[in-house]
């Protein structure tokens, strides 16, 4: 199988090049993958403590880095490399309070993996929840790195659970430990033989939790709001986006939303705001003395969506409606806010569990959309006890950042 993987994904590292030249994102990361071993050889000296941690995208550097401060912290002397493979995560946070050596992964072949490594010699690796990539992993078992996995969280579907694919199974025993979300996860692995493993929940919940010691004011939308109830829809996608405009078209003018979209790109934006009509102005473009008088603001930009729920009386987090995959609850959650979100939450347990305990509702369409809206429009206690469930469900589930730095502590010699 290995042989076949290793086929494969030079054939990637080949047609790469020509892909980026109709696709913007691939063209970001095969021009940013040329510029990583250069960088790291400016930046990167022999003898020098190197802490390597690695994330997919946005949404992984977000639920890391609780992790990644409390290391820094610990370990102030060490070069922290931090490693994107998706553009949507390099591009937004290649400037950050972590470290200034942030670069795009090389792809997984062989030669880019040795090379890599090579010029790294981490003392310390760290990837969060999903990325196991093959030829690092197994390039790692023959390096001193102690390599942790965390976050993570595994379903009996996945090929390292499959009997045909059990010789993938050896990529797991590449970690020296695994922190799981859940138990399920846990008992998955201790099945295929892996026994270190430690449930340690979720570090979204420390991460979510730390945003209520910021200030998330915003002046502009205390203006826009008007003290009218105020609905946040986050994160959201064109499927999204039909049942909003349905609602909202019918809307009374006493309720205000507040919409930020996933993707950012103009014309999207534009379609969204062309179906809204004239209720709706783009944060880019509004003017402050009109403000209060339209009923739907479009955030075009990025960073101030945890602020954003902040000033939600209810919460509309997309992604679920489709099958791009459930964006982050939690954001919400933390601020005392019901939820609202699509049919398709399987893959995301903190989902199930709102769902289970109350604070949170599953809408199959505009018509169960608007049923569950209202409901929560309409009965001032009835939202805010449901929010209260969403708010001490993150509270009781805080604690994974401690657990996590200390075992790796407790295993780490620098």
């Amino acid at each position: 199988m290995i042989i076949v993987y290793n086929f494969v994904i030079q054939l990637v590292n080949t047609l790469l090049p020509a892909l980026g030249l109709f696709d913007e994102k691939i063209k970001k990361g095969v021009i940013g993958r040329k510029k990583t071993l250069s960088f790291l050889l400016k930046n990167i000296n022999k003898g020098d403590t190197v802490f390597w941690f690695h994330c997919a995208s946005l949404g992984e550097y977000e639920q890391g880095l609780p992790v990644f401060k409390n290391l820094k912290l610990l370990y102030p002397q060490a070069k922290i490399v931090l490693s994107f493979f998706s553009p949507s995560g390099y591009e937004i946070r290649k400037e950050n309070h972590i470290t200034p050596l942030v670069i795009y992964l090389p792809l997984d072949t062989k030669k880019n993996v040795n090379l890599f490594l090579t010029v790294l010699m981490p003392s310390l690796v760290v990837f969060v929840k999903y990325e196991l990539w093959p030829n690092y992993l197994l390039a790692l078992k023959s390096h001193s790195s102690k390599v942790f996995l965390i976050s993570a969280l595994f379903r009996p579907q996945q090929y390292f659970f499959k009997s045909f694919f059990k010789k993938w199974r050896q990529l797991l025993f590449s970690f020296d430990h695994i922190f799981t979300q859940d138990k399920g996860s846990k008992a998955l692995l201790k099945g295929v033989g892996f026994n270190e493993v430690t449930v340690s929940n979720d570090t979204r919940f420390d991460r979510v939790s730390s945003q209520l010691e910021q200030n998330n004011t915003l002046a502009f939308v205390e203006s826009f709001i008007d003290n009218k109830t105020c609905i946040v829809a986050g994160s959201t996608w064109p499927e999204d986006h039909a049942i909003l405009g349905a609602y909202i078209k019918a809307a009374k003018g006493d309720l205000k939303f507040i919409i930020a979209p996933h993707k950012i790109e103009k014309q999207g934006i534009q379609k969204l705001k062309n179906n809204l009509g004239d209720k709706a102005t783009l944060y880019t473009n509004y003017n402050l003395e009109t403000l209060s008088t339209k009923q739907v603001l479009i955030i075009d930009t990025i960073g101030l969506l945890t602020k954003l729920y902040h000033y939600a009386a209810v919460a509309y987090i997309g992604g679920g409606m489709g099958t791009t995959g459930l964006h982050n609850t939690l954001e919400a959650a933390v601020f005392g806010v019901p939820i609202i979100i699509g049919k398709n939450y399987d893959r995301f347990p903190e989902a199930k569990a709102m769902l289970a305990q109350g604070g949170l509702v599953s809408v199959q369409d505009a018509s169960s959309f608007k049923k569950s809206l209202d409901a929560f429009v309409e009965d001032e206690n009835f939202r805010h006890a449901c929010g209260q469930k969403n708010k001490a469900y993150v509270g009781k589930n805080k604690g994974a950042t401690a657990l996590i730095t200390e075992k790796i502590q407790a295993m780490l010699n620098v």
